[in-house]
């Protein structure tokens, strides 16, 4: 079936940019929300969850408190959000500072999208880029897949961070 004929039998209705024929680069982008991993590892988780409260209660979500847990002298950086503790570094948990930023950008983004599972969303969290040029943009599964098969570098898909070093899920 021709593109036009599918569109005819939408009968005018709003169709995501990708099915009526438009590059990926045209999603909302304004929506994304700058992270940065190394801002996430260096204590700065609270401040950028704080930052998504609209954007999480458009989502059906009311932001849970979250409380940081640090120790210089340690050192430890950890959050505590909903009963539960998410540990960014600590003596315990060896890595250097490349893998802090990995493990923050997956503790952030797996804390919002446990919350979207909870209330049955199928809306997730999905991260763009990594590093300093981490941002994060709420998507339906089917638009991150229609990024994914519409831009050409693996680097630029939509990803939902996983705790696997070096990439952290990251397509590359």
């Amino acid at each position: 079936m021709s593109r036009r004929k599918f569109l005819a039998l939408l009968g005018g209705a709003t169709v995501p940019a990708w099915v009526a024929g438009a590059s990926a680069k045209e999603l909302d982008y304004s929506k994304l929300h700058q992270l940065d991993a190394e801002d996430l590892a260096e204590q700065g988780m609270k401040t950028a969850y704080e930052a998504l409260a609209a954007d999480l209660r458009h989502h059906g979500i009311e932001p849970a408190a979250m409380a940081e847990e640090i120790d210089p002298n340690a050192p430890t950086y950890a959050v505590h959000i909903s009963g539960r503790k998410y540990v960014v570094y600590s003596p315990e948990v060896t890595s250097n500072d490349y893998q802090s930023w990995g493990q923050a950008t997956y503790l952030f983004f797996k804390i919002v999208n446990d919350q979207l599972a909870e209330i049955n969303s199928k809306v997730r969290f999905y991260a763009i880029n990594g590093g300093n040029d981490l941002g994060g943009l709420f998507l339906m599964p089917d638009d991150a897949m229609a990024a994914r098969n519409s831009l050409p570098r693996r680097e630029d898909w939509p990803y939902i961070p996983t705790d696997t070093a070096p990439w952290y899920g990251q397509f590359h």
